[in-house]
């Protein structure tokens, strides 16, 4: 492939071929992991129920990935400072809810080993926990899931959750930015919130919705915005999706995968009971600002990275030397996706070679979109169609047919 040239418009610099180019590289392949491989396991759970059984209302499983909601703290006003997790985890946080909590729902939960701070997530981490949601909604008669995590990672959580889960039943997940035993935990409302929305099944075929200090927001759109305060998580430039107060929960506006519910095209095709969680491959983040250095994009590319999403500065606006790394990684097959550090609307994709436009969508989140579009094919344009349809939907009232 002819290296690619920079040029820049409107204060973005993109990296384009020429005409002559562009046909011979429309169906390029990149370089991925090997295909789904043989011998995926099993996942099966055994939800541990916090009480007898009310046959009139709706069961709910909890699964357990830890966070902030079941750690300690030095003591009860020291938020800041960690201490160790409660011995028996979220079950610590839902037992003092009864016999309130029983009014609302069957309540189970499901441990996983993930029980660790945001810091210590990995990929595996991630793979497993989807895994264990799906089974868990699996189970006969299960309603809806709530997951609660550390708070630091939940919006990448909950976009991981978004695009792989395959039930369209609610699954919400939630945390806490106090820990449980000080003054000022938010833990205990939050779940108590969040079960009574996965409960209530207002959000059935919305995905996977966030849910922190009674407001619940979409997987894609949630961030969070500030790394202390309790009111932290926003939708960015589209709010929240409705809130919980009390036994009011009102459902405001739906993510645009709803047009789709009863459909099998519902579904993401992100299927992990397809793949292990080996077979997803290295995908970094680099950062666009003021002579950012081509060092970090060469280094992932001789790392083995597969993807590359760069952060840029405006829509998302990389350096020169950034733009000629990224032209000799697209050389050796790596794909990227540029995004906007901005927090609002990025680059728009043009169909570029080797480079997608991510609008919107979050690094970090798209970060998790090109990991899984790389796990699942070897070609640009169905990564570059899914990150133009199910990375950035809208509402078309054109093609919705009931």
């Amino acid at each position: 492939m002819t290296p690619l040239a920079a040029v820049t418009a409107a204060g973005v610099a993109l990296a384009v071929v020429t005409a002559s180019n562009a046909a011979a590289t429309a169906s390029r392949s990149v370089r991925t992991s090997a295909p789904a491989s043989a011998g995926i396991p099993k996942v099966t759970v055994k939800p541990v129920p916090l009480a007898a059984r009310n046959p009139k209302l709706p069961d709910v499983v909890v699964v357990d990935a830890g966070g902030t909601i079941t750690s300690t703290a030095r003591d009860r006003i020291s938020y800041l400072h960690y201490g160790p997790a409660l011995a028996d985890g979220v079950q610590g946080v839902l037992r003092p809810l009864y016999p309130e909590l029983g009014n609302v729902a069957n309540v189970s939960v499901v441990r996983t080993d993930v029980t660790g701070t945001s810091s210590q997530t990995t990929t595996k981490n991630m793979y497993d926990l989807s895994r264990t949601v799906d089974a868990a909604l699996a189970l006969p008669g299960i309603d809806g899931v709530v997951v609660n995590s550390g708070t630091n990672v939940l919006e990448e959580d909950a976009y991981y959750l978004d695009l792989t889960v395959q039930s369209n039943k609610p699954v919400v997940i939630s945390g806490s930015m106090h820990q449980s035993q000080t003054f000022t935990t938010d833990g205990a409302t939050n779940m108590f919130s969040s079960i009574r929305l996965a409960a209530s099944g207002k959000t059935t075929c919305y995905g996977t919705v966030m849910l922190m200090n009674d407001q619940f927001f979409a997987a894609r759109e949630v961030t969070k915005t500030d790394g202390y305060r309790m009111d932290t998580f926003g939708g960015g430039n589209y709010g929240a999706l409705g809130v919980v107060n009390e036994d009011h929960i009102r459902t405001m506006r739906a993510p645009a995968r709803v047009m789709k519910c009863g459909r099998s095209s519902w579904k993401t095709p992100f299927d992990l009971s397809k793949k292990k969680a080996s077979d997803l491959p290295a995908v970094d983040i680099v950062s666009g600002y003021i002579e950012s250095s081509a060092v970090p994009i060469d280094a992932l590319v001789e790392a083995g990275d597969k993807g590359i999403v760069t952060s840029g500065h405006g829509p998302g606006g990389i350096s020169s030397a950034q733009n000629a790394a990224e032209a000799r990684a697209i050389e050796k097959g790596v794909l990227f996706v540029s995004a906007t550090r901005t927090g609002g609307e990025g680059t728009y994709d043009s169909g570029t070679p080797g480079v997608i436009g991510a609008a919107d969508l979050a690094p970090q989140k798209a970060r998790v979109l090109l990991q899984l579009g790389l796990a699942f094919s070897g070609d640009e344009n169905r990564i570059r169609t899914w990150f133009t349809t199910i990375g950035d939907p809208e509402f078309d009232l054109s093609s919705f047919r009931r």
